[in-house]
């Protein structure tokens, strides 16, 4: 049952939905070609289809036609150019300079505009050893074009026929990553277990939530015919991602502290029960998830609320009721998630009204980034302190290298197979190229095993294409889900391509090995050599950004306290704030690990912050889910919360090493008011002070010199 759950998730993927596409749109204009009896048009055409396809990522409609536009009109200048320039080899080497540098500074305008660029080298590269005369160069452009116009075609139609369907894919796995999130947060309750190790699991995965939850923001809030809620579909996915965030919240709020708990009730056998029910939550939540994400029904199995009744009762009679404060509360904190649980199931009621949110399309706006296209912020980047100018130094001069390897020395007649691999794998980060480089040369290794293998033992043409067909298919399925598997489709793709051109393939096959061996070894040693970028380096503002985003949370809870209320647009533009800011960090600290040992400066003191920050996060969450609902608020809350306030105020200045001019310092101010009587409230606010006391300690042992901020 859950292989055949795992099959249909992957067959509804949006994943395999833009693989079937692609694959369809690349491969049309070529049988067209052939039947027509041009294949060389044909293959041209589908060609310009594949450089299309590359910036196709996911995203709103009008960022998808954009880019796709923008993506067309550089493909058509490297094709004119590189089609004038390809006949000597200094302008050809003039071009790759100028090209490799300038699109590889787009990374500064975010990952569709970096896809742009990778589709502008592409087709620079390989039309690099097509020379012909002016006339054919124009012809071969407009062919291009034609497959780039065909593709963009198809990409939109696709998208204007099912409009609903990319977010509520995106949905469904923002929900199915929620529920793992939970699945993770229920070991934690388990004796059996290894604290440490989940927690690690723990941290990691919110980065994984928060990943998903950003891309259906950028679905929902920058699609104007879906904010502006003029459908019954549109309302309610948007009231359902509502929910989703809303549970995810209260998740994260049911912070206790695990250790403790493990050792005080260890001898009494029932947090592995506890774990068992959240467990089962879990699974509920992930059921959601699929429906939503295959587009079928729902029914749920079990009732989740008659349940945990039924644990409540039998808990009181096997350990004695009332049951003490700290098991009453978790039993309730599940309750609570079990009715969201049920809230979400609401989506699949077709006859329901779904309220129209408060929410207006310039509120939406403010929950998604916006990225600028302008050239100012180019000029801005051309100097060694930005991290994208040194990456496309790097890129340029790694380029250059593998040109003139492949003109002197490694002259085949695929070698600027060497070109193409060093622009798909060399990435800013050094961890990234270094998971690319190792996923290029296992895939190619095994990819060109199994092509030679098909081709040895199956004869039969037809079988040949069809085996074609399904690596095209698993090449464009995983582009951007895993990068080794793409590459183990694509080297049988190719070497069967090359079959039916009647070439060599056994040659082939051996060129491309040596030419991804000498593309990932001149990766290698330009990340380490050529002005290298450690994430150590880097970190410093994406530890800012965590202590700001946590020291605006707990204003918002000091707010809270004063008024009794909350502005629920400011105090949700807070939180989506701590959990990306929370997860970016996350993020770079895992980026760090997998760089050399040596380059790890301040590794323990990271992951005490990463650790630090997630428990103050949930704990300030916590409190404004659950605190007293008083008019009259104890003076002592005011006294701790703006102690915690000092302290991040203090961290950020000491990390940054100098005052900002945003900050300003509340210091203890009482108010005079009377004593609400709600203890663990006090309590809580008790231990989010001396987190943020550790945090500012933390802090002051990183020397500010050891982290060289890249603005």
């Amino acid at each position: 049952m859950e292989q055949t759950k795992q099959i249909r998730l992957f067959l509804f993927s949006q994943h395999f939905a833009d693989g079937l596409r692609v694959t369809l749109a690349i491969i049309a204009p070529s049988l067209a070609g052939a039947f027509l009896g041009d294949l060389e048009s044909g293959i041209n055409a589908s060609l310009g289809a594949l450089c299309l396809s590359i910036s196709d990522a996911p995203g709103p409609l009008i960022h998808k036609r954009n880019g796709m536009f923008y993506c067309l009109a550089f493909v058509i200048l490297m094709a004119l150019l590189t089609g004038f320039l390809n006949h000597y080899i200094w302008t050809m080497g003039v071009l790759i300079a100028a090209a490799t540098f300038f699109f590889s500074m787009f990374n500064i305008y975010g990952i569709r505009a970096a896809s742009i660029a990778t589709a502008s080298l592409l087709i620079m590269i390989l039309l690099m050893p097509v020379q012909l005369s002016s006339e054919k160069v124009l012809t071969l452009t407009l062919q291009i074009a034609l497959g780039g116009m065909w593709y963009m075609a198809i990409s939109m139609t696709f998208y204007l026929l099912i409009p609903y369907r990319p977010v509520q894919r995106a949905l469904g796995d923002c929900i199915i990553e929620t529920s793992k999130y939970l699945r993770i947060k229920s070991s934690l309750y388990d004796v059996r277990v290894d604290f440490k190790s989940a927690y690690d699991q723990l941290i990691s995965q919110q980065s994984v939530v928060s990943d998903k939850q950003n891309m259906v923001r950028e679905l929902l809030f920058k699609s104007r015919a879906i904010n502006k809620e003029s459908s019954f579909e549109s309302r309610r996915l948007l009231v359902t991602f509502v929910e989703t965030v809303d549970l995810f919240e209260q998740i994260m709020a049911t912070w206790y502290n695990y250790e403790d708990l493990r050792k005080k009730y260890h001898s009494l056998n029932v947090l592995p029960k506890i774990s068992v029910m959240i467990d089962g939550l879990a699974n509920e939540l992930l059921e959601i998830g699929q429906a939503i994400h295959s587009q079928s029904g729902y029914n749920s199995k079990i009732n989740l609320m008659g349940r945990l009744s039924r644990f409540k009762q039998e808990t009181e009679a096997t350990l004695g009721s009332p049951l003490d404060f700290t098991l009453r509360k978790i039993i309730i904190n599940m309750r609570d998630l079990g009715r969201r649980i049920d809230g979400l199931s609401r989506y699949f009621s077709e006859g329901r009204e779904v309220e129209k949110t408060n929410l207006k399309r310039k509120d939406y706006l403010r929950f998604v980034p916006h990225q600028k296209i302008n050239g100012a912020l180019f000029l801005n980047n051309l100097n060694m302190q930005s991290s994208a100018f040194r990456h496309s130094l790097r890129v340029l001069i790694t380029c250059l290298a593998g040109y003139i390897l492949a003109k002197m020395i490694f002259t085949g007649e695929h070698s600027y197979w060497i070109l193409m691999t060093i622009i798909i794998i060399m990435k800013p980060a050094y961890s990234l190229t270094r998971k690319k480089n190792m996923d290029r040369l296992t895939g190619t290794l095994l990819g060109a095993i199994i092509g030679l293998l098909l081709l040895y033992f199956i004869k039969d043409e037809k079988v040949l294409f069809g085996i074609l067909v399904f690596c095209m298919l698993g090449t464009y399925t995983f582009v951007r889900v895993n990068y080794a598997v793409m590459v183990t489709f694509l080297t049988p793709y190719i070497l069967i391509l090359f079959h039916f051109l009647k070439l060599d393939v056994l040659d082939i096959a051996g060129e491309r090995l040596i030419d991804t061996i000498i593309a990932c070894l001149l990766s290698w040693i330009a990340m380490h050599f050529l002005f290298p970028d450690w994430e150590s380096k880097n970190i410093k503002t994406t530890l800012l950004k965590v202590l700001q985003a946590n020291l605006n949370y707990l204003k918002q809870l000091r707010m809270y306290f004063q008024q009794m209320q909350l502005n629920r647009v400011e105090y949700k533009l807070v939180r989506k704030d701590v959990f990306v800011s929370t997860a970016n960090l996350s993020a770079a600290l895992h980026r760090m690990q997998s760089e050399p040992k040596r380059r790890q400066q301040n590794q323990n003191e990271i992951y005490e912050l990463v650790v630090l920050n997630h428990v103050l996060s949930s704990n300030i969450a916590s409190l404004i889910g659950s605190a007293p609902q008083s008019n009259e608020v104890s003076s002592a809350y005011f006294r701790r919360i703006d102690g915690s306030i000092a302290n991040l105020q203090d961290g950020i200045e000491k990390l940054s090493g100098l005052k900002s001019p945003e900050i300003t310092r509340n210091g203890t101010t009482e108010k005079s008011a009377k004593t609400s009587g709600d203890f663990s409230a006090l309590s809580q606010l008790n231990f989010i002070e001396k987190l943020s006391g550790d945090i500012k300690r933390i802090v002051g042992k990183i020397k500010p010199d050891k982290l060289l901020s890249q603005q």
